[in-house]
């Protein structure tokens, strides 16, 4: 792409995500930056600049990021990397000795990445640049940040960060922070310029999502929040984001039902369905709990789709504790799992502890709980046949994804980012 107007060159970038949906808001704003500042995004082997934005969330996580760097440089030798998140903030010293790794950058100074690295990269200031925040097609490199810039047609909007809670074996609070959120008004400017571009779908995301408003001492709430984008005058979808089950009330579960700006979607981590290695995990809440708030969404509302995430392998867990969560999970009416094995993580509690459970066991019971997973998925897609569901289409048209997450094959080509109405058969 050329650039337009009275600029010699384009830096040429490319973004490399991580983990959570909070690390693609992440990211996402930091595209916007540099576009703001007449960046162009393009492949890692054809980019000047990648930022890696990393995930710490266990080893495998940690390792998928080394791997993904040295291949980087091996296919772009003179390429320059920047490398955030949360193996950022946590192993710096890693990091550092990685091939090509200009900067590092922390979680905290995520936010101001492209300021504070703009000298170093050669790139202008946003004021001597044409493009705007998110964009109107005459931009200096001639092409807007609108759904399609940055290959999505939905934006995932982070509106909290950091963690107050004392999970046993999560790394998260000491490489995001406490909890921090961002003002309801802000938002809400954020949200109408997405809006205004064209995005007709957005995510709404947070590390710790449910304790939306907590810090901000003005009587804000995740449900405040909720019930601003529930009234939203707009064609768009909201979907929230993955909600701890002790946040996830039954006033927000009203909210979703009652208001179609709100996806029939969600996401709730149950992890363990010992309630014996759940108090070991310091989770707040038991497996029946859990059974009954995933019972009461599914009677207001069956077609939601409802996931959830698991951990095999934690300290301790024997074959019975394992066998109570088999049990659990066949009563559930989840629509799909995430199946994670437990992994030491240096610093937090759980890494002390004993009785640890053999790799090859490991294994084979995330292999169990994956073909549950599977067995959920089917069972829920096979529920949605003879409904007709509305859908964005996204890839090349001929695919869309309904209000409540799933995706389905077109029977003729579309637009891409355009509403339909879909028949499952």
């Amino acid at each position: 792409m050329e650039c337009k107007g009275n600029y010699t060159r384009c830096l040429k970038y490319s973004i490399i995500t991580f983990g959570c949906r909070v690390n693609q808001a992440d990211s996402f704003a930091i595209a916007r930056d540099l576009h703001a500042r007449g960046a162009v995004e393009t492949t890692p082997q054809d980019a000047e600049l990648v930022v890696v934005n990393s995930c710490s969330v266990t080893a495998t996580a940690d390792q998928g990021v080394r791997q993904t760097i040295r291949r980087i440089v091996r296919d772009n030798p003179g390429v320059r990397v920047v490398v955030t998140g949360c193996y950022a903030t946590r192993r710096p010293d890693e990091i550092s000795e990685l091939p090509n790794v200009a900067h590092i950058v922390s979680n905290d100074d995520k936010d101001d990445l492209v300021d504070r690295l703009a000298p170093s990269l050669g790139i202008p200031r946003p004021e001597e640049t044409t493009a705007v925040r998110y964009g109107n097609g005459d931009g200096p490199c001639g092409d807007s940040l609108s759904p399609g810039a940055v290959g999505r047609t939905a934006l995932t909007l982070r509106v909290q960060t950091g963690c107050d809670e004392k999970c046993s074996y999560c790394i998260i609070p000491s490489t995001r922070g406490t909890g921090r959120s961002r003002p309801l008004h802000a938002i809400s400017k954020q949200l109408e310029e997405a809006i205004a571009s064209g995005y007709r779908e957005i995510a709404i995301a947070g590390v710790h999502l449910g304790s939306y408003g907590r810090d901000l001492q003005d009587s804000t709430s995740l449900s405040a929040l909720i019930r601003v984008l529930a009234e939203w005058n707009a064609d768009v979808l909201f979907r929230i984001s993955s909600l701890e089950p002790m946040d996830c009330t039954s006033e927000i579960i009203d909210l979703v039902a009652s208001s179609p700006r709100l996806a029939p979607h969600f996401h709730l981590p149950l992890q363990h369905g010992s309630n014996q290695i759940l108090r070991a995990m310091r989770r707040p809440y038991t497996s029946m709990a859990y059974a009954n708030l995933v019972a009461s969404i599914h009677d207001r509302l069956p077609h939601a789709s409802i996931g959830s995430d698991l951990i095999v392998g934690f300290p301790g867990e024997s074959n019975a504790h394992f066998a109570e969560t088999e049990g659990l999970l066949r009563d559930l009416p989840l629509t799909h799992l995430h199946v994670f094995p437990y992994s030491d993580r240096p610093g937090t509690d759980a890494a002390l502890l004993g009785g640890r459970v053999d790799g090859a066991v490991i294994r084979d019971r995330g292999r169990r709980l994956r073909d549950i997973g599977h067995e959920m998925s089917v069972r829920f897609r096979q529920s949605q046949r003879r409904t007709v569901r509305r859908a964005l289409t996204v890839d090349d048209g001929w695919s869309a994804v309904t209000d409540n997450y799933l995706k389905v094959k077109l029977d003729r080509r579309h637009s891409r980012n355009e509403w339909v109405q879909v028949a499952i058969d």
